[in-house]
């Protein structure tokens, strides 16, 4: 890729199938634990969602909707397993559509890491305090009966029946987004959830089809794929998410684990059922998602820390990638495609401290000086306190 002017790549278009992104900015699903009893989406999902197409994102995406309820981390989870989950999903994507935004939607089930807490309420397993406030605990599902972190519930196993009923729920959820409205579909495949459990040999010990080498462990990522793909419409693209590496401290990321040449392997058959990028992540496949672990990571991730997984995948299999992770601003973004590292940009915490985050990264690399970008309603009266200038 070629030198660009500041700012050209960070907000120009970008082409898939049939859909057009307004800019190279992707708002990255967050789980708000907000979701109604059913399931159902809310006014909190609206407006958390709504805020974000005003303030500049190109592309956003809802946080993951869980396929099976079996599947939801906590019962606070959205879902689309219910036709009846369809209605308030699409008066988001209408909202989003209507401020020239790509409205986007993440399939997920979280597998042996379902049944827990809301992350305020502790992110542990569900217990019998939580039942009797009207949430008892179920027994999850996962590739094998281990439990992710001590103490959680322990899963078991999926037979292959299981397996071809959750084929089923995939490619229902796909056709449930796209009649919501949805233009992009991302399928969660990373941080130790169902899918990852089969891919990771830390996490998958079958014997059958579904296990052992890695075309094994890949199959179930793969059927998921192309069942979803049978649903979702030839000209709508889909993503999919990978903890690229599984980045365990016990674990040599070189030799152990789930690799950076596995996601590659993975990323080319991927494409080769449909799929059109790779959201790169990484990690999880353990204890990576509890709280405390949470809160030991904020003390060591650098700034675009999984950035180099984006930039490998490309670079080794040509298939464009989405990168996430510890982006702050405007400036690092530009960087990270102008090196030719991604060719999209998730933005994810960062957006919740500041909804307005692409308007304030144009501003920042200069090409919005006079806020042009910002709705009518807004820019007027911001580029009159610009005029005005307050006095020290």
């Amino acid at each position: 890729m070629g030198v660009h002017e500041p700012g050209a790549l960070l907000f120009s278009p970008y082409r898939l199938r049939e859909v057009t992104f307004p800019n190279r900015i992707v708002i990255a699903p967050m789980q708000m634990y907000k979701a109604a009893p059913d399931g159902k989406a809310t006014d909190w999902h609206f407006q958390h969602l709504a805020k974000y197409a005003i303030g500049g994102a190109g592309t956003v995406m809802t946080e993951a909707l869980i396929v099976d309820p079996i599947g939801r981390n906590t019962y606070g989870d959205l879902g689309i397993w219910s036709d009846e989950h369809v209605p308030p999903l699409a008066r988001i994507a209408d909202f989003l559509h209507g401020q020239g935004a790509v409205a986007a939607a993440q399939l997920h089930h979280a597998g042996p890491k379902s049944s827990r807490q809301r992350p305020w309420e502790g992110l542990g397993p569900l217990g019998e305090a939580e039942a009797a406030k009207g949430e008892p605990p179920w027994q999850p599902v996962s590739s094998t009966g281990d439990s992710s972190v001590a103490g959680w519930h322990t899963p078991r196993s999926m037979s292959e029946g299981e397996i071809q009923a959750l084929l089923v729920a995939y490619r229902e959820g796909a056709r449930r987004a796209d009649e919501a409205g949805f233009d992009v579909l991302d399928i969660h495949a990373a941080h130790g959830y169902l899918i990852h459990a089969f891919l990771s040999p830390v996490a998958n010990r079958r014997d059958d089809a579904y296990g052992g080498d890695l075309a094994g462990r890949m199959r179930l990522a793969l059927e998921i794929a192309e069942h979803v793909r049978e649903s979702w419409p030839e000209e709508k693209p889909l993503f999919f998410r990978l903890s690229c590496v599984d980045w365990r401290p016990d674990l040599d990321s070189r030799t152990d684990g789930w690799r950076i040449e596995d996601s590659c392997v993975l990323a080319r058959e991927l494409a080769a059922r449909g799929v059109d990028l790779i959201d790169c992540s990484s990690g999880g496949i353990r204890a990576e998602n509890s709280m405390m672990d949470y809160k030991k990571m904020r003390r060591k991730l650098k700034r675009g820390h999984q950035v180099p997984y984006a930039e490998t995948i490309r670079r080794e299999t040509g298939i464009p990638t989405m990168a996430v992770g510890v982006i702050l601003d405007g400036p690092q973004a530009e960087a990270i495609l102008q090196a030719g590292q991604a060719d999209l940009i998730a933005i994810g915490r960062e957006a919740l401290t500041d909804p307005h985050w692409g308007l304030h990264a144009a501003q920042a690399l200069g090409i919005d000086p006079d806020w042009e970008k910002w709705p009518p309603s807004y820019g007027w009266w911001l580029q009159l306190r610009d005029a005005i200038g307050v006095e020290a």
